[in-house]
């Protein structure tokens, strides 16, 4: 390429830091740079000045396109490998392209349909959960990946004490998702069948309908204000709630790893097993959940964005999903960095507002 004097050398990005900001980029390095990332994504190839020149739909030389093409490369969003002439996107040119020139395509009706009916309202949350990841897998070709909801999110509508020795409880827990859980519970001290019925009877009179976490807060207020035998009762009550409404371990659906066997840009073998591991161990993905519970709409992290050496190969697309107002978990697709993000986001945008849809509790059979 042509020596250039310092004041030409890069008139296609403005600024010498790696342009976030789309504003930052000439016209037809925007131009180039899409077409050159929808273009890889498509056909896995290192993209060349000439194929750019056929294709980017601008009217200059390949001169030109070289020079701009150095340009994005000199600003850190393309890579050239060693074997070929042509240029790859990096992490940084994904961010770019995801944030300012991508454009969506929006599901057919076909597509949205068949997220409702494999997602009806009604249906328990665990059938749920695994429709979702399985639907978000097939629909993408890549991991579908669902965080379980905590339990303590959603309201009983029926609990029972049953004795099955003199220390020993059986809990039965239905809860307002139509799921039913039983639990031991192990008493310090023995409980008489009409004391458990006493304490089941008062927690569905009272506290039916109420999220789990809020139960323990109003009997402690109860137990405050009350007397006499009816505070053995609430102590009574406190102590099984404890144990019976008490939080279980957060957890994720996963569905779909063995599609990243066939990916192209994910051969390397020990990348794969760092990868199954992560997806073994769940920890890392649940972090990465867990930091996007919170924002509103798509988030996506593009290779070392995760900040987890095992997910550095990968992309996420993440959405919140909820009901009832409250955000109960996220949901997303793990697929390579080299992944069609005009198609994955309006799948799990559409996932995340379909699963929501089937856990309202307006939705629910009463």
């Amino acid at each position: 390429m042509p020596s250039l004097a310092p004041a030409r050398r890069r008139p296609y990005i403005h600024g010498m830091a790696t342009p976030r900001d789309p504003e930052l980029l000439d016209p037809r390095a925007r131009q180039l740079l899409r077409t050159l990332i929808g273009r890889y994504i498509r056909d896995g190839e290192p993209v060349g000045s000439q194929t750019l020149a056929r294709h980017a739909g601008l009217d200059v030389s390949p001169a030109t396109i070289r020079n701009i093409l150095a340009d994005l490369e000199g600003a850190g969003l393309l890579a050239a490998p060693h074997s070929s002439a042509g240029r790859v996107p990096t992490a940084q040119g994904y961010r770019v392209f995801v944030d300012s020139l991508l454009q969506l395509k929006p599901l057919g009706e076909g597509e949205l349909s068949r997220l409702r009916q494999e997602l009806p309202a009604g249906a328990g949350t665990q059938a749920l959960l695994g429709n979702a990841s399985e639907l978000l897998s097939a629909m993408t070709h890549f991991v579908g990946v669902v965080g379980v909801p905590r339990r303590e999110q959603f309201a009983f509508r029926r609990i029972e004490f049953l004795p099955l020795d003199p220390l020993r409880v059986l809990c039965v827990l239905v809860l307002a998702d139509n799921e039913v859980e039983n639990r031991v519970i192990a008493m310090r001290r023995p409980c008489e069948p009409a004391e458990l019925e006493r304490v089941s009877n008062y927690l569905n009179a009272h506290f039916a309908g109420i999220p789990l976490q809020q139960v323990r807060a109003a009997l402690l207020q109860e137990l405050s204000r009350a007397r006499d035998e009816m505070q053995a009762v609430l102590a009574r009550s406190l102590e099984l709630a404890d144990e019976a409404l008490a939080p279980g371990g957060e957890d994720l659906v996963l569905a779909g790893q063995t599609r990243l066997m066939g990916v192209q840009d994910l051969s390397d073998v020990e990348r794969l097993r760092e990868l199954f591991e992560a997806f073994a161990r769940k920890r890392e993905i649940l972090q990465l959940l867990d930091r996007t519970i919170r924002a509103e709409g798509i988030r996506i992290f593009i290779g070392e964005e995760t900040g987890m050496a095992p997910l550095e190969g990968v992309s996420l697309v993440t959405a919140p999903y909820g009901a009832g107002g409250r955000v109960l978990g996220v949901l997303g697709v793990i697929g390579p960095t080299r992944m069609a993000y005009d198609r994955v986001i309006p799948v799990v945008q559409a996932a995340a507002d379909a699963l929501g849809a089937a856990l309202n509790p307006d939705s629910q059979p009463s």
